[in-house]
């Protein structure tokens, strides 16, 4: 536990992130883990706490109601669904997110499981195909659809265009047309998007109006050989209709680092498929990233407890 003077503000840290961030919080705050020889368990530390860095942790009505001095819960990350945000803002608690701080990270896991499913990486790796079935497709000169166009969405389009030669098609009713024509892509609606593309990449946060985004119907309206990346919320993609899709052959395959419940259980509908890979939510987990990220969110924490 630390050592620093109790008129410092309380932050706690459920769970471990980058010691750069611990170390920078430490010169100004009272700093107590949950992980580790001097671990905080929520119930000693909730009567106390002023500020939260939450990485994959949940904080819901109960326990932020258990928080009486709660000023700030900074996000490790950029999806605040882990948090009861209505409780939040009725109770004055700020939430912050880092937006900028994985784009890279995650981008690139996108086109690295976009690239996997299409040449049929997962399946050769283990052994579990024969070699005259891993026949595989290329990325250059075909046609990839996103659904969201914000930071990762663009910078997603950014590899595809320059590095595979790849026509972008985007889908995001908030982005301007101009906006999407001006990166060279091309705005689409929903639909045509989904009939067009060779690849869909889903790129929006879990909130109302987007659960089960894409779903039975928006399947039987890609192309057969379709590939469906999903790095951005597992309840965007209806998992049900995506495991008859694919077996219906609606669709060619699917790459998935998010799902609803994580991790996938190993008995869920979608393991064990030639042309499914599925990884435990590691698209902003480079060392880069999450140096950057702990320290974004260390600096939200800094500048709302030192006002």
């Amino acid at each position: 536990m630390s050592d620093a003077p109790s008129n410092r503000p309380l932050v706690w840290i459920p769970r471990e992130v980058h010691a750069d961030a611990v170390a920078d919080l430490e010169t100004w705050a009272d700093v107590r883990r949950g992980w580790g020889a001097d671990a905080t368990t929520e119930a000693e530390i909730a009567p106390l706490a002023q500020g939260v860095l939450l990485r994959t942790a949940r904080l819901d009505a109960e326990q932020l109601r258990r928080m009486p001095r709660l000023r700030i819960v900074a996000r490790h990350g950029v999806g605040t669904d882990t948090v009861d945000t209505v409780f939040a803002r009725e109770h004055g608690i700020r939430i912050t997110t880092t937006p900028e701080a994985n784009v890279l990270s995650v981008a690139e896991h996108a086109i690295a499981l976009l690239m996997a499913v299409r040449r049929g990486v997962g399946a050769a790796a283990a052994g579990t195909a024969d070699r005259a079935a891993l026949v595989g497709g290329e990325l250059s000169g075909s046609t990839l659809g996103l659904i969201g166009y914000g930071r990762i969405a663009r910078r997603v389009a950014r590899i595809a265009r320059g590095g595979f030669d790849m026509r972008v098609l985007a889908f995001d009713p908030a982005v301007p047309d101009d906006d999407v024509r001006a990166d060279g892509a091309e705005p689409r609606a929903l639909d045509d998007l989904l009939a067009e593309a060779d690849a869909v990449s889903v790129h929006v946060p879990l909130v109302a109006g987007t659960g089960g985004l894409l779903g039975a119907a928006q399947f039987r309206r890609m192309r057969p050989h379709a590939v469906v990346v999903n790095t951005s919320r597992g309840g965007v993609v209806d998992e049900e209709a995506l495991a008859a899709a694919l077996d219906a052959g609606e669709i060619g395959g699917a790459g998935l680092d998010v799902s609803e419940v994580e991790p996938m259980p190993a008995d869920h509908p979608l393991r064990g498929r030639a042309n499914v890979l599925v990884t435990p939510h590691i698209g902003g987990q480079t060392r880069e990233a999450m140096r950057r990220v702990a320290l974004e969110a260390a600096a939200s924490l800094r500048a709302e407890l030192s006002r």
